[in-house]
């Protein structure tokens, strides 16, 4: 049976220690760096813009030539000497200082009727005005968006260094399970979908997933599983977690390194399991799907965040509660929620095997160890679901 459950805390402290964050490094084009993490600081070697740029469609002037003048005392400017036309973007040739745009101009034949008073630098973007050379652009830590890879390519940057995503080993078991689309089911036959969910979820989460085929209730096959997923970050053993006769993932994670948790305080997911085999983390998640959804994301989302550099924050949002949430004295729950006109109506209380609970859920409510649920009308946090 079961020995002594640690609670949630307890697990992701265990879990901190066996997943440090990633240090191994490569270069990337830039294209192919949205989403991926910095490596190291990135400093400007270049302006921007590296010249004095219009900022306004109008005329290039020389501010002392529009003192004091406006829409009743205009100036007239020689076109092409004193005024000379520009466009948004362009340089400022030498020896003009402001732009007047054009909308404060009228063209007179060969002169420029000029009706409003521009400063110095007025409507121009001056040289760094936007970066400086020696800037720091980007910090280390920062994942990349589509606007700073656009930066970076403003100003001639063409690969960066980034954090290697870590690799997600994920190994589905069990007899009853069929690769997806293969055949038709047999009776008591299921399509292997967990496995499935971990491995988009660890795309999602910043891993390089490697999803390997259904391994049956054998030991042995299980070792050899482990065995050959060894080269990756963090290994993820899904079924056969419990403490039946065939529930061979504690005793193989045990036999190979070492066990360190069997059994969780939180429903659903009471079995999941968690060890180290040759200092790689090793999670044994419960076969049913609301299981492993919840261990998912209480557990190995912590997990695998912390390894790809990223924040392991939850987007979340407070609404009514609908309907009683019940819980489980002495352990974390997670409990499916649907955002329903700015209410959050539980979908099931119960169920772990309810795989549609799941997809009709907008995100779920964690009700805390020490509480025995949530009444209705009450505020909660619902995590969405991503």
């Amino acid at each position: 049976m079961f020995q002594r459950l640690p609670s949630i805390t307890e697990a992701l402290q265990a879990l901190t220690a066996l997943c440090p964050p990633i240090q191994r490094i490569e270069s990337l084009p830039l294209v192919d760096s949205p989403g991926r993490v910095l490596s190291s600081d990135i400093t400007s070697q270049a302006n921007l813009p590296d010249f004095n740029r219009a900022a306004m469609d109008g005329y290039a002037v020389r501010s002392q030539d529009t003192r004091g003048v406006s829409t009743q005392a205009p100036v007239y400017l020689d076109q092409g000497e004193s005024a000379l036309p520009i466009r948004t973007g362009l340089e400022v040739p030498e020896g003009f200082d402001a732009v007047v745009m054009l909308e404060d101009t009228v063209v007179r034949g060969r002169e420029v009727e000029v009706m409003a008073e521009v400063h110095k630098g007025r409507n121009v973007s001056p040289v760094g005005e936007d970066v400086k050379v020696g800037d720091v652009i980007l910090k280390e830590g920062h994942r990349l968006r589509p606007p700073d890879i656009a930066l970076l390519a403003a100003l001639g940057i063409k690969e960066v260094q980034v954090y290697v995503k870590p690799k997600v080993a994920i190994i589905p078991t069990g007899g009853e399970l069929v690769p997806r689309g293969s055949r038709p089911l047999k009776p008591s036959e299921v399509y292997e979908t967990n496995g499935l969910m971990t491995e988009l979820y660890a795309r999602i989460w910043g891993c390089e997933p490697r999803l390997l085929g259904v391994v049956p209730d054998d030991p042995d096959k299980i070792v050899e599983a482990v065995k050959s997923s060894l080269d990756a970050d963090m290994v993820v053993i899904i079924g056969g977690t419990s403490v039946g006769e065939k529930d061979y993932a504690p005793r193989v994670v045990g036999s190979m390194g070492k066990l360190l948790i069997h059994g969780i305080r939180m429903a659903p997911g009471k079995p999941t399991t968690m060890g180290s085999i040759r200092d790689k983390p090793v999670i044994c998640l419960p076969g049913y799907p609301v299981a492993t959804f919840t261990a998912l994301y209480l557990l190995v989302r912590p997990g695998l965040k912390r390894m790809a550099h990223l924040p392991e924050a939850i987007t979340s949002v407070r609404a009514n509660l609908a309907r009683k949430i019940p819980s489980r004295p002495g352990y974390v729950s997670l409990s499916r929620v649907a955002l329903v006109r700015e209410e959050a109506m539980p979908i099931m209380t119960s169920g772990s095997g309810i795989l549609s609970s799941i997809a009709r859920a907008d995100g779920f409510v964690i009700v805390p160890e020490g509480l025995e649920g949530f009444e209705p009308g009450e505020i909660v946090d619902v995590m969405m679901i991503e």
